[in-house]
């Protein structure tokens, strides 16, 4: 049995969340948490929110045993950038888009 967890629209570029997602892919939950824990970048604790969401849903849910759960699938997809603007010399501006992202969690047995 599969358990999704989504979450959509985070403030972190696609390709750093992608570092993180590939650390604890394929892992036990117990052992992917505590990877998440003890790592200093900003989308380990985003990251570590959504297993927790997933497990959760899992046990409601499913019924599952958590403490046979894996994380089966993880994936981190571009969202729809922000578009924002900056100030430039003479009455100019620049755009500027900012990349949000929307992370996918999986887990099953």
């Amino acid at each position: 049995m599969n358990t999704i967890s989504v979450v959509k629209g985070v403030r972190l570029s696609a390709q750093k969340g992608r570092l993180v997602a590939d650390q604890i892919r394929g892992l036990p939950v117990g052992k992917a948490l505590n990877v998440l824990t003890f790592s200093p970048k900003k989308a380990a604790g985003i990251i570590k929110r959504g297993l927790e969401s997933a497990l959760a849903n899992a046990e409601h849910n499913d019924g599952a045993d958590i403490d046979q759960l894996r994380v089966s699938t993880i994936y981190v997809d571009k969202g729809t950038p922000l578009k924002r603007t900056s100030a430039r010399a003479k009455g100019r501006g620049n755009s500027i888009e900012k990349q949000p992202c929307h992370i996918t969690i999986i887990v099953g047995s």
